[in-house]
């Protein structure tokens, strides 16, 4: 019977892992605030029709930053629990570099702001209001 020998000890150190994380990671915080402002959200929510994305890129949600690929998945979409949370992250004001100095001590400390923020409109109930 001989020693044990140590195998495998980098066995999970993969590099697709990485490329995977990458490939699926979302918006931060700061930038889907960006995105709410009247400009930006008109542009995300009307986009040009492409067939890269899931439903040509015409059912979006501006919030969590994803596509549906029908209406009536973007509206179950809007009633479930990740939908919710995402409108309660995005209740409170982002994060800036002058609240990162304050906390640090160069200043007085402001807690930040609560924001409003509802689920955007649906594109049907506009267009049966505007008709």
């Amino acid at each position: 019977m001989g020693c044990v020998g140590r195998k495998r000890n980098h066995k999970g150190n993969h590099p697709w892992a990485k490329k995977g994380k990458t490939k699926r990671r979302t918006k931060d915080l700061d930038q889907i605030h960006e995105d709410m402002k009247p400009g930006n959200a008109e542009q995300m929510l009307n986009q040009d029709v492409n067939y890269d994305k899931p439903g040509a890129a015409q059912h979006y949600c501006l919030h969590c930053t994803r596509y549906f690929i029908s209406n009536v998945a973007l509206k179950n979409h809007f009633r479930s629990k990740l939908h919710k949370k995402r409108l309660k992250e995005l209740s409170i004001e982002p994060y800036t570099q002058a609240e990162a100095e304050r906390a640090a001590g160069m200043g007085s400390y402001v807690a930040p702001k609560l924001l409003e923020v509802k689920t955007q409109p649906d594109k049907e109930d506009t267009i049966m209001k505007d008709g």
